[in-house]
C-alpha cells in the first residue's frame, strides 16, 4: 500500500494526474486510517465493490481479520486446509481476482469519460500483489491506453509460493497468466535488480522492457522523528513492522543469548513493534532478555520507534528468490540514521544497499559469531556514551520517494514517446 500510496503522492511533481482506483472495503492484516492524509488534496479516488472470500472466510471460521494472511501461509485444521486449498486452487492468481470484473467495468468508464471530455490517460498503472490487479490492466489496455505492470513481489517466485497446495494444472494455469502478462504489458517495474532478471526471464522480456523502481523513503515523513533521541535507558535492538513466523532470525536470538551468558550487554532489550507472530515472540525470550513487544501503531509513531532504537533489526526470510528482496522497512530504516543488521542472503540486493548507503551490515542467517560481534561493537558504543551512526542522509537522497516516483515518471514518458514514433 505505501508504495502505490506515494506514487500518488508524487505523480503530481512529476508531471502527472492520478486518478486512483481500488476497492470499498475487504479483509486486510492491519489497517492505519492516519495515512489517509498522504492523499493529496483533489486526487480523485473511485472505490468499488467487490466479492471477499477472506472475509467469508473469516466469519466462518470466527478469525475475523487474523484470517487475512501476512507474508506466509498456513494450514492448521481441517477448515484452514481446504480454504488454503481452495485459494491456491481455484482462486487463480489469488483471493482478490473477484475484485476484476467491478474493477475492468469501472476502469472502462473511467477511461470513456476522459475521451468524452477530449482528455486523454498517459498510462494504466496496475501494482501487485494481489497479481490478480493485473488482469484489470491487460483488459483496459485494450482501449488504446499504455499499461505498466508493477510487482512489489514476484508473481510465481513470491516468499510463500512452495507453501501453497496448488495442483500441477493450477501452477501450470498461474504461471500462463502470469507469462500473459509479463508479455502483455507495455512496460514492467519492480523493486530490486534481481527481481528485474527474474521477470525478464519469466516473461522472456528483453532488459530494456524491465526497469527498476525502488520502494524508497518519503521525506515528508521523517519529521516525526525530528529531536527523537536514542534511548539511553536500555540498548534497543528494535524491529519494526509486521514479524512473519517465516522471519524469525533464530541466530539473533542465539546470538543475544550467547552475549547475556558471558556477561555482556546487560541492558539490551529485544523490541518488536507491529504484528508479531506467537513463534517469534517465544523464539525472541528464549534468549533470556527482556522482550518488549508493541501492537501495530500508526506510521509516525513507527518512524519514531526507529530513530530510538540502538540498533534496527532487518530480517528476510528463505525463499528461492530472496537475492531480490529489499522490504519497504530498509529504506526507512536507513533514513532514520540508526545501523542496521540484517540477516538473510548475503549476497543478495539487500545487502547490496547497505554496503551503498553505509546503513549497516547483513549476516548470513546461520553467522551466530558475526551477529553477536555485530551486536557488541554497537552495544560498546553505546554503552560508552556514543551510539554508532547508519546511513547519512545524502547516501538516501536517491532513494526518496519523490526520486524513485520521478524514474517511473520516464518510464511513463518513454511509453509517450514510442506510441509517437
Amino acid at each position: 500500500m505505501q508504495r502505490t500510496l506515494k506514487t500518488v503522492r508524487y505523480l503530481r511533481d512529476a508531471g502527472y494526474e492520478p486518478v486512483v482506483l481500488t476497492v470499498e472495503a475487504g479483509a486486510f492484516p492491519s489497517t492505519d486510517a492516519s495515512l489517509a492524509a498522504d492523499i493529496p488534496e483533489g486526487v480523485e479516488v473511485i472505490r468499488t465493490t467487490a466479492p471477499d472470500p477472506i472475509t467469508a472466510y473469516g466469519r466462518l471460521s470466527g478469525k475475523g481479520a487474523d484470517a487475512v494472511p501476512t507474508g506466509a501461509v498456513s494450514g492448521a485444521g481441517i477448515m484452514s486446509k481446504l480454504a488454503l486449498w481452495a485459494r491456491a486452487n481455484v482462486f487463480l492468481p489469488d483471493a482478490r481476482v473477484g475484485w476484476v470484473p467491478f474493477a475492468k467495468h469501472a476502469g472502462r468508464r473511467i477511461l470513456g469519460r476522459a475521451e468524452r471530455a477530449q482528455e486523454a490517460f498517459a498510462a494504466v498503472l496496475t501494482s501487485g500483489p494481489p497479481h490478480s490487479v493485473h488482469l484489470v490492466g491487460r483488459r483496459l489496455q485494450r482501449t488504446g491506453v499504455p499499461w505498466v505492470a508493477d510487482f512489489r513481489d514476484p508473481w510465481t517466485e513470491i516468499n510463500f509460493y512452495g507453501d501453497l497446495p496448488m495442483s500441477r494444472a493450477a501452477r501450470a494455469v498461474d504461471r500462463w497468466m502470469e507469462r500473459r502478462v509479463l508479455q502483455g504489458a507495455d512496460a514492467v517495474t519492480t523493486v530490486s535488480p534481481t527481481w528485474a532478471r527474474l521477470l525478464t526471464e519469466q516473461g522472456d522480456l528483453p532488459s530494456s522492457k524491465v526497469t527498476v523502481v525502488h520502494n524508497g523513503v518519503d521525506e515528508a515523513d521523517l519529521g516525526a522523528a525530528a529531536g527523537v533521541a536514542v534511548r539511553d535507558d536500555a540498548f534497543a535492538l528494535t524491529h519494526v513492522g509486521s514479524f512473519y513466523a517465516t522471519r524469525d532470525p533464530l541466530a539473533v536470538w542465539e546470538a543475544v543469548r550467547r552475549l547475556r551468558e558471558a556477561g555482556e550487554a546487560e541492558k539490551l532489550v529485544i523490541r518488536l513493534v507491529g504484528r508479531v507472530d506467537e513463534s517469534v515472540r517465544q523464539s525472541a525470550e528464549a534468549a533470556g532478555v527482556p522482550v518488549e513487544v508493541v501492537p501495530y501503531v500508526p506510521h509516525e509513531e513507527a518512524v519514531r520507534e526507529q530513530a530510538r532504537a540502538g540498533l534496527l533489526l532487518l530480517s528476510i526470510e528463505p525463499f528461492a528468490a530472496d537475492r531480490g528482496m529489499i522490504t519497504g522497512k530498509l529504506y526507512e530504516y536507513l533514513a532514520s540514521g540508526r545501523p542496521v543488521l540484517g540477516v538473510g542472503p548475503v549476497g543478495g540486493d539487500a545487502a547490496a544497499l547497505l554496503v551503498e548507503t553505509r546503513g549497516g551490515v547483513l549476516l548470513a542467517r546461520d553467522d551466530i559469531g558475526g551477529i553477536a560481534d555485530a551486536i557488541r561493537r554497537h552495544y560498546d558504543a553505546w554503552a560508552g556514551g556514543t551510539p554508532l551512526d547508519g546511513a547519512p542522509w545524502e547516501a538516501v537522497v536517491p532513494y526518496t520517494r519523490r526520486a524513485q516516483t520521478a524514474r517511473l515518471a520516464e518510464v511513463i514518458r518513454g511509453l509517450a514517446r514510442r506510441s509517437a514514433r
